[in-house]
């Protein structure tokens, strides 16, 4: 999927009137990418645990809450928004892992499968989202372009291209940051 086919509509810029402050933009802008974001929340969810009890439409609403406050933000084009709200998903999805982690005495992590994508070994392996986040925020210290790299595929579910233009690099290099990410990710998250 490329996220900057046109459109029928300018989305880049409803998204820079919406950040300029007109409210009517965002008014205008959500029927458009609303589908998108479903797609996306769906994608979260899907990879969540049976008994995640976050809805689809749940996590829509409250990204979308989270969007809101980002109307200072400088939109760089449909892609930049879809990545920004993949962050509030990723975001909401780990504060509602850690609460009922606390809620629940003696209660297991939320697990997520890590995708064919993100796996490093030919079969799936499931992952503890806090951990996972707690790893990418390690990741973050070490290195801010591999993680953003991480965060834009597995949880944007972006192509190379797409997420090479988010960052302004080569698509070899969001390649060999891909690769190296997961490797080290892997590392961290099966000691």
């Amino acid at each position: 999927m490329n996220l900057d086919d046109n459109a029928p509509t300018d989305i880049t810029r409803m998204l820079r009137d919406w950040g300029d402050g007109d409210r009517a933009a965002l008014d205008e802008l959500l029927p458009l990418v609303y589908d998108e974001l479903r797609r996306q929340a769906s994608r979260f969810l899907r990879r969540e645990n049976p008994e995640h009890t976050l809805q689809t439409t749940a996590l829509i609403h409250e990204a979308y809450i989270k969007l809101i406050d980002q109307r200072n933000t400088d939109w760089q084009n449909r892609s930049h928004f879809f990545a920004i709200a993949s962050q509030a998903m990723r975001r909401i999805l780990v504060d509602h892992a850690r609460t009922k982690h606390r809620d629940k005495r003696g209660g297991h992590d939320i697990k997520l499968p890590l995708d064919e994508a993100m796996a490093v070994a030919n079969d799936e392996k499931s992952v503890d989202l806090v951990a996972l986040d707690e790893a990418l925020t390690r990741l973050e210290a070490i290195d801010k372009q591999q993680s953003r790299v991480v965060e834009l595929r597995y949880f944007s579910g972006l192509t190379l291209e797409d997420t090479a233009d988010i960052l302004n690099i080569s698509r070899a290099t969001t390649a060999r940051d891909w690769a190296m990410a997961k490797a080290w990710l892997h590392r961290e998250l099966t000691r």
